[in-house]
Formats: structure tokens, C-alpha cells, sequence
């Protein structure tokens, strides 16, 4: 079993920037994939980005790219989502997830992680 922990949501301002954090616990080891999705009200669930152990390059969605930076410190067992230049389009609930499969591509859709978060709300507005 794997728990996963999100912090560092709350109200900025538009262009403003902000770390959220996703601490892991459990048999961490065995994770090989990494991700944040987002959600907002009455829309489903959208994949933001993913790390993994079968490729050197981070996956981003097009609305992120450029602009969000995932990375893990496998030191502290915690990923992490740097977002710069934030937009109000951008504020949701924020999930980090995670999972053991040996599949080598990166996955976009929530149904191929295993471990979720409860959460973190983000929310951009001024």
C-alpha cells in the first residue's frame, strides 16, 4: 500500500506561482509511475503531468506545458508540481497519483494509477 499526502494549495493571483507538494508513504519503492491531475466542479478529471521510470522525459498536457514542471526527490519520497504564470482557467483540486505498472509510456488517463491523494484546492483569481 502506498498513501499519498497533497499541500501547498490556496488562492493566488493570476501569473502568480506556486509548488504544490504530494508526500508519499508505504512501499514507495515499488512506484513506478508519477502524476498530477485536476478536477473541477461538474467537468471530469484531467491529467496535468506524469513522470516515469520508462522514459527520461516528463509527459505535460498542452494546457500546462511550458508552464508546469513535475519532478520527485526520491530522497524525501515527495513529488512535486512547480506552476509558473498561473491563470484563473488553472484553478481546480489538484491529485498526485501514482502506481506499479512496467508498462514504459507515460499514462494520461486516471485509470491507470493505482494510489490517489485526497487533494489540494488551487484556486487563481484577483
Amino acid at each position: 500500500q502506498v498513501q499519498l499526502v497533497e499541500s501547498g494549495g490556496g488562492l493566488v493571483q493570476p501569473g502568480d506561482s506556486q509548488t504544490l507538494s504530494c508526500a508519499a508513504d508505504g512501499h514507495t519503492d515499488s512506484i513506478t509511475h508519477w502524476a498530477w491531475f485536476r478536477q473541477t466542479p461538474g467537468k471530469e478529471r484531467e491529467f496535468v503531468a506524469a513522470i516515469t521510470w520508462g522514459s527520461s522525459s516528463p509527459g505535460y498536457a498542452d494546457a500546462v506545458k511550458g508552464r508546469f514542471t513535475i519532478s520527485r526527490d526520491n530522497a524525501k519520497n515527495t513529488l512535486y508540481l512547480q506552476m509558473n504564470s498561473l491563470k484563473p482557467e488553472d484553478t481546480a483540486v489538484y491529485y498526485c497519483a501514482a502506481d506499479q505498472s512496467d508498462r514504459l509510456h507515460i499514462a494520461r488517463s486516471g485509470d491507470a494509477y493505482t494510489y490517489w491523494g485526497q487533494g489540494t484546492q488551487v484556486t487563481v483569481s484577483s
